[in-house]
């Protein structure tokens, strides 16, 4: 196994790409909210899992030209935002998305001279989830593409969740899907696995299967469209699950 630092990542939120503002990410973290329940008879604690959470922390440069992180994160909406991170940007590398409020946008100006914001993101209906990339970081299709397909090493019936960032769009529509092979040479659309169809960009999305859909060994994303389009860029992640019953 090789052991890798943080070098090239990327942060999407929104459907924006701030990567070259953000100057850290301080916390990218979930999982089950354990519960207490330690009876008097007990001489040790016992836990049963709760809710699901999530939450990722970062600190960002001031940068007011229009779509980078002052205008982005200044905003501060009461809506969801999506947030992925990508840890690498080749296809199949690790990712982490998170549907979550952000709580703040809390600036520090240093004797120095820097001028940088600290942002909380807190999941909201579902906790933070690891995936792959789909895409290489970001791809662009200027016509409808079917991307290279991702091994996941085995089929697995525990269903998936996948996520979308669309920073940029020209046309009339496009539809982002995921789909599944067992040899990596003939693909199926997976059911519950097509993203709305797109018509402006930036936007986001999350979706998902049953917890119990069959996902084939082999993945990828493919653009397709009735309208026509010239560009899109966009970020897929797909989790998909390793371990019966995950619910939300």
């Amino acid at each position: 196994m090789t052991k890798t630092g943080g070098l090239g990542d990327n942060l999407y939120i929104g459907g924006y790409d701030l990567s070259g503002d953000i100057g850290a990410l301080s916390s990218v973290q979930g999982g089950n909210k354990p519960i207490d329940v330690t009876g008097i008879n007990k001489g040790g604690m016992e836990r049963i899992g709760g809710a699901r959470d999530g939450s990722m922390a970062w600190s960002a440069f001031f940068n007011p030209s229009p779509g980078q992180a002052h205008p982005v994160l200044s905003a501060l909406p009461r809506a969801d935002i999506v947030a992925t991170y990508c840890r690498g940007t080749n296809l199949g590398d690790p990712c982490a998305s998170l549907v979550a409020k952000q709580v703040n946008y809390d600036g520090n100006r240093a004797n120095s001279g820097e001028f940088t914001f600290a942002c909380d993101a807190q999941g909201n209906a579902y906790g933070l989830e690891w995936g792959v990339q789909l895409t290489a970081g970001l791809r662009t299709d200027a016509a409808a593409t079917n991307g290279a397909g991702v091994d996941t090493a085995a089929s697995a019936s525990f269903g998936a969740q996948a996520y979308l960032q669309v920073t940029a769009f020209t046309g009339t529509d496009v539809t982002i899907k995921i789909q599944d092979s067992a040899d990596n040479v003939t693909f199926a659309d997976v059911a519950g696995l097509t993203f709305t169809a797109v018509n402006a960009a930036p936007t986001t999305q999350r979706i998902a299967t049953g917890n119990t859909a069959t996902i084939r060994r082999y993945v990828r994303a493919v653009t397709v469209t009735t309208g026509g389009f010239t560009s899109v860029t966009c970020s897929v992640h797909l989790t998909k699950n390793e371990i019966a019953g995950v619910t939300f």
